[in-house]
């Protein structure tokens, strides 16, 4: 989705990457136009191919898209995996760069937002086998797990309280978008209040308040 493979790609692709090119092509279109708003044949010029190439392997468009979309999770897994490695496990360290990660993948590639969380991303997760195996979010949820291991809060259910994180992320990351965070804020940074909503998230956790009845 680098607007800088354009020129490269164009009208070139080995013999059975057409379905890549393409896919590559409409990323493309969608990223500088920041909509899903093209033809077809708009993708097939961009690559570089006929007309009626494109339905060779996609029966239309919204095929097209799904592909897009399946690209977007890609890259935001890769994003995801190669953040873990940098961090020791169990970590809260880990745990805020993911939440990082996140934040910057979705305000960064903004133009796909509506293909990853809308109506499309939303069947692909009802079509997925294990939802919580895509999009990088078994990272997570590996990445909490250990960290409850390490002090001892077996108890909590670590797929709850990622889900709990990725809400707080995903929140930040729409707020972000919209210019909202610095409108209230202006002299803060969406990530610092990331990381601060974050340890206070874990200081709950590992001190939760006494209730008295």
């Amino acid at each position: 989705m680098n607007r800088n493979d354009k020129p490269a790609r164009q009208g070139r692709y080995h013999h059975g990457d057409l379905r890549d090119a393409l896919i590559l092509a409409a990323a493309q279109l969608i990223e500088e136009n920041v909509s899903v708003e093209f033809a077809m044949i708009d993708a097939a010029r961009r690559a570089g191919v006929s007309s009626a190439a494109p339905y060779r392997h996609f029966k239309d468009k919204d095929a097209l898209l799904e592909a897009v979309s399946e690209l977007a999770f890609l890259g935001l897994t890769i994003a995801t995996r190669d953040t873990a490695l940098e961090h020791p496990a169990g970590s809260e360290q880990r745990i805020i760069a993911l939440g990082k990660t996140y934040v910057s993948y979705v305000t960064e590639h903004r133009a796909f937002y509506d293909l990853m969380w809308g109506d499309m991303g939303l069947r692909r997760f009802e079509a997925a086998d294990h939802p919580i195996k895509t999009s990088g979010f078994l990272i997570l949820v590996e990445s909490v797990e250990l960290w409850c291991e390490s002090l001892g809060l077996g108890d909590y259910n670590a797929l709850e309280l990622s889900v709990k994180l990725w809400a707080m992320a995903h929140g930040l990351a729409c707020l972000s978008m919209n210019h909202q965070v610095e409108q209230f804020l202006p002299q803060v940074h969406v990530f610092s209040l990331l990381e601060s909503s974050t340890l206070t998230f874990f200081e709950g956790l590992r001190h939760p308040a006494t209730r008295t009845d």
